[in-house]
C-alpha cells in the first residue's frame, strides 16, 4: 500500500525569485530534487494550490502544497554487510559508520554503500527518501548517523535537523596548536574552481556554516579538539578548521600539503605520513525521539586508528 504524503510550506523571503523546484528542494529536503520535479510535473506539489511548472519563480508568502502519494524511491540492490548498530526501534537505525564505507551510492559507487546494506536489513526502508537516511558522513569519517525508518520519523528528524535541535558533536585531530576553543561563523559553498571541493566564500550559491570547537588536549604541534555542529554543510568541519589555519590531520583534500613537524619523534613520523584519511569521528548524537518526544545520546568510541594517532602524540608530547 502506498502511503499519502500530505505537507505544505510558506516561501520565506530569502527563497523569493527561486524557481519552484529549486525552492521546493530547500523546503522539502527530505525528498530528492528528480522526483519533486516529478510532483510538480503530476501536479501533486502544487504553488498556491495552482498548477506550475519548475521553472515558475516564487515570491514571499507563496505556499507550497505537497499531496502525493509515496511510491518507492530508491532503486538500489539490497546487499548483506556487517552492520554496527548501536540501538534500533520501530522509527530509527542508529548506526557507528566505520571507516571507508560510502553512505550513499553514487557514480563509482553503485554497491557496498551503507545504504545498500540497510536495506539488506530493512526492506521497508526502500519506500522512504534515500532510504531513511537524513544527513551523511564522508566516506573517511567515521561515526554515529540516524536512520528514520517510517516517513513520519523522516520528517521528524529533518525538521530537528532544520531547527537545529540534534546534537553532533565530533573529535579530531587537527595541525598546529590551539590556544583556546571557538566558534567560526562563514559561510560555504562550491569552491570557484576546483567545482567538488567546498570552501568559505560568498558567492551566491553559500550557506550559512555554524562550528563550535573546543581543546581537549594540546601537543607539541596538534591539537585534539571537540566539535559541535551548528549547521550541516557538506565537509563544513573540514573545511572550517582549514580556514581558520588548523587543518584536519590526514584530509586529502583539505588538508594542503603535508609538513612533517620538526624534532617530531620517527615513529610519529611515520604514522602520520602513512595516515591517509581525516582524523575526524562522530562521536555523540543527540535528539528527540519522535514517539516519545524523550531527548536520547547516543555516544561511539574512538576508532583504533584515532587512537594510536593520540597515543603516538602523547608520547611525543612528553
Amino acid at each position: 500500500m502506498l502511503e499519502q504524503i500530505e505537507m505544505n510550506q510558506t516561501v520565506a523571503i530569502e527563497h523569493t525569485g527561486l524557481r519552484l523546484d529549486q525552492a521546493a528542494a530547500l523546503l522539502f529536503p527530505e525528498f530528492s530534487r528528480a522526483r519533486l520535479q516529478d510532483w510538480i510535473r503530476e501536479g501533486q506539489l502544487t504553488l498556491n494550490g495552482e498548477r506550475a511548472r519548475a521553472k515558475d519563480r516564487v515570491l514571499e508568502g507563496d505556499g507550497l502544497i505537497l499531496l502525493a502519494e509515496l511510491e518507492a524511491e530508491t532503486h538500489f540492490e539490497p546487499e548483506s554487510m556487517p552492520l554496527c548498530i548501536v540501538h534500533e526501534d520501530e522509527d530509527v537505525i542508529i548506526v557507528n559508520k566505520p571507516v571507508g564505507l560510502v553512505v550513499h551510492p553514487a557514480a563509482g559507487n553503485y554497491r557496498g554503500t551503507l545504504l545498500n546494506g540497510l536495506l539488506a536489513h530493512c526492506p521497508d526502508l526502500q519506500a522512504l527518501p534515500r532510504a531513511g537516511i537524513v544527513h551523511r558522513l564522508d566516506k573517511d569519517t567515521s561515526g554515529l548517523l540516524v536512520v528514520a525508518k517510517t516517513l513520519q520519523a523522516h520528517q521528524d528528524l529533518v525538521e530537528q535537523l532544520q531547527e537545529r535541535r540534534v546534537s553532533r558533536h565530533y573529535e579530531a585531530v587537527v595541525q598546529g596548536v590551539a590556544t583556546a576553543g571557538g566558534t567560526v561563523d562563514a559561510p560555504i559553498g562550491r569552491h570557484p574552481v576546483q567545482r567538488q571541493k567546498r570552501a568559505v566564500t560568498d558567492a551566491a550559491d553559500a550557506r550559512p556554516a555554524v562550528t563550535h570547537y573546543r581543546v581537549r588536549q594540546r601537543f607539541r604541534s596538534h591539537s585534539h579538539l571537540s566539535v559541535q555542529l551548528e549547521t550541516g554543510r557538506t565537509h563544513q568541519i573540514r573545511v572550517h578548521m582549514a580556514h581558520v589555519g588548523m587543518p584536519i590531520v590526514g584530509d586529502q583534500v583539505y588538508g594542503g600539503r603535508w609538513k612533517p613537524p620538526r624534532g617530531a619523534a620517527p615513529a610519529l613520523l611515520d604514522f602520520l605520513q602513512h595516515f591517509k584519511r581525516q582524523a575526524l569521528h562522530a562521536a555523540v548524537l543527540g535528539f528527540h525521539h519522535v514517539t516519545t518526544g524523550e531527548y536520547r545520546q547516543w555516544e561511539a568510541p574512538l576508532p583504533a586508528d584515532m587512537q594510536e594517532l593520540l597515543q603516538l602524540l602523547e608520547q611525543d608530547n612528553a
